[in-house]
């Protein structure tokens, strides 16, 4: 093959070049390239008895680039700049997942859980998109969602049960240590009831006490959130007790942080699941659906 390119200079030579040029200094271009000072201005001299002119003025306590210099150092900086972005280039990308989920799914299930999936799958670049819109697997570049309700979800999309919700009472062991856990409707109106949008604290009050038909929910002091995360943290907060999805309190529970105050629990109306188009199949999404379906497991808490 022809060399169209013509002799190029030592290639020692033009980074020396390149370094003495940014610092114009050769005891700090030698530093940076982890060589002497002897061996920088040596490596110079050899390329300008090669380019045959000078590139340096050498001053008393500095360096300064004669005008070949700085013409030659602005296309020697770009070529470098080019090799180190094709060498790059060259290097395996991460592969990038988007994760559609609640706020209160990612805070308080899955963002606690993402040091294993990281750890199990480095390549992955993993975006979580934790709103209450549902996303839009197009518009919004989403690739897998976790969405609560029953399939099917809509048309072109395939669906995995990722858990059933099951409802648990829950506060800090803290709220607990003076009056012990409420055994009757007056004992409960001592604590206040921390409420979230789904607000399963008639029909559990019903469950645990049999007072169908009979509750007068205003006479007990409630709190209400937004989000069911906000109303978790109050009750690990100590400011009350929590009706919550017992996945999202698992590790509270496990590390002490909450105690489950009977042993009453709700079947959710809907529950957890992993959806993505059908269409759509990638060795990234099989992983991911794979360890997210291991992590629901009992051993996984």
């Amino acid at each position: 093959m022809t060399n169209t390119l013509g002799r190029l200079p030592s290639l020692n030579g033009l980074k020396a070049f390149e370094a003495a040029a940014r610092h114009l200094n050769f005891r700090l271009a030698a530093e940076e390239l982890g060589v002497t000072q002897g061996a920088v201005a040596q490596q110079v001299r050899g390329l300008e008895a090669e380019l045959g002119l000078q590139l340096f003025e050498r001053l008393p306590r500095t360096l300064g680039l004669t005008g070949e210099g700085r013409a030659y150092i602005a296309d020697i900086s770009r070529a470098f700049e080019i090799i180190a972005r094709a060498t790059g280039d060259l290097k395996p990308q991460p592969i990038r997942l988007a994760i559609s989920t609640t706020p209160t799914f990612a805070s308080k299930w899955l963002i606690p859980r993402l040091p294993d999936l990281t750890a199990k799958h480095p390549d992955l670049d993993i975006h979580i998109v934790a709103t209450d819109r549902i996303s839009n697997f197009q518009v919004d570049g989403v690739d897998l969602a976790v969405r609560y309700g029953h399939p099917p979800f809509g048309p072109g999309l395939a669906s995995e049960l990722l858990f059933e919700q099951e409802i648990i009472a829950a506060c800090s062991p803290m709220l607990l240590r003076d009056r012990g856990v409420p055994r009757t409707l007056a004992e409960l109106s001592g604590y206040a009831l921390l409420q979230d949008t789904h607000n399963f604290w008639p029909e559990f009050i019903e469950r645990q006490f049999g007072m169908s038909g009979q509750i007068d929910m205003p006479a007990f002091r409630r709190i209400s959130f937004n989000q069911t995360s906000h109303a978790i943290d109050a009750a690990i907060a100590g400011q009350g007790i929590v009706l919550a999805t017992r996945n999202f309190v698992a590790s509270d529970l496990q590390g002490g942080r909450l105690v489950q105050i009977d042993n009453v629990k709700l079947r959710g109306p809907s529950d957890f699941y992993l959806v993505w188009p059908k269409h759509r199949k990638t060795a990234a999404m099989e992983a991911v659906k794979a360890w997210m379906i291991s992590m629901t497991s009992p051993t996984a808490e």
